[in-house]
């Protein structure tokens, strides 16, 4: 039984080390942020869900705002490694392949670590809209870059050719996390080889269709 089961069933965290606590609070944290935003997350069910006293989140992170915080931090740079883990390789359409395997393996165990660096209800102007916008703009930056990349032995040497499919990658990434979003039976694996069979047919299809 894992430790976060045990505390669901009422056996608490009394005596666990402070760092294990601090793990389990934003596990707990992540979950609630993850699916209802910061905005109508409660500190109160996260609490309830990591099996301690509201007080002692603000021991802890001092606040609902430093407890985010540590939720943002701990997803984008996550997901910041892992995108950056993939840049290194041929620089084709494979590229695309080894990103989302890599976005996937990240995910898998905190499939709720996108919701939070793409927070919505965050408010614009906000520290923590600011904190988020610096992971974002490298995700995005990364993307660019590999984009740009892929495109630099073809034939679409056109700015706003590469600014179109800049802007298709990064709905692909979000629309492919979304709908694991409401499949989280897939493992990484799963989603890695469903990514890599359907982008090759959607791929060779279109090749075929323009030689």
């Amino acid at each position: 039984m894992s430790k976060q089961e045990k505390t669901a069933r009422g056996v608490g965290t009394k005596g666990m080390p402070r760092k294990d606590r601090e793990l389990l609070i934003l596990d707990a944290a992540a979950e609630e942020f993850g699916a209802k935003g910061y905005v109508r997350g409660s500190t109160a069910v996260v609490a309830a869900r990591a099996g301690i006293s509201k007080p002692m989140i603000y021991e802890y992170f001092g606040s609902k705002d430093g407890l985010y915080l540590a939720c943002l931090d701990r997803a984008g740079s996550r997901l910041v490694a892992a995108v950056e883990s993939a840049q290194d390789g041929s620089p084709d359409v494979a590229r695309a392949a080894r990103t989302m395997e890599a976005i996937f393996r990240a995910l898998e165990s905190s499939l709720h670590d996108w919701e939070l660096v793409y927070d919505t209800t965050v408010a614009a102007g906000s520290d923590l809209h600011a904190a988020a916008t610096v992971y974002r703009r490298e995700l995005n930056r990364m993307g660019a870059v590999g984009v740009a990349d892929v495109l630099g032995a073809s034939q679409a040497t056109d700015p706003l050719d590469a600014d179109l499919v800049t802007h298709l990658w990064y709905g692909t990434v979000s629309s492919v996390v979304g709908w694991w979003r409401h499949h989280p039976e897939q493992t990484a694996d799963e989603m890695t080889a469903r990514f890599q069979r359907v982008f090759a047919a959607l791929f060779m299809q279109d090749r075929s269709n323009h030689p």
